[in-house]
Parts: C-alpha cells; structure tokens; sequence
C-alpha cells in the first residue's frame, strides 16, 4: 500500500530528512520517497494514513492526503 502527502513547508534537504526520520520512526521499515520540489511524500509499508500524518505533524509539517 502506497499513501502519498502533499507537504507545502517541506523545502530543502533539512525537511526532507525531519520528515523521513519521523515517518520512519512511526512506521518502522516504511519505505519513504520524497518529491522536494513538488512537495510530495510518499510513503509504502502502511496504510494508517493518520500514523504518518501525524508524524509529519509531530515533526513540525503540514500534510494533507493527496
């Protein structure tokens, strides 16, 4: 199962590794693939869509299901 967000606040390097490390942490062995300038992040490995919201949300981000 594939979710994908749309991260607005997500814009360099720094976001893109806050990110990954929350989501991973939340969802250990989830495979996280980021789109830096078209804000995406998507997630495989689960299919809690509010687990990983929330882990974007904890770590500081926005995220809408998208």
């Amino acid at each position: 199962m594939s979710i994908q967000f749309n991260v607005p606040d997500m814009t360099c390097g720094h976001c893109v590794s806050t990110i990954t490390k929350a989501i991973q942490q939340a969802v250990p062995g989830a495979n996280v693939t980021t789109d830096l300038p078209g804000h995406r992040v998507m997630v495989e490995g689960t299919s809690d869509l509010e687990v990983v919201r929330q882990a974007i949300a904890d770590a500081g981000y926005e995220a809408q299901v998208g």
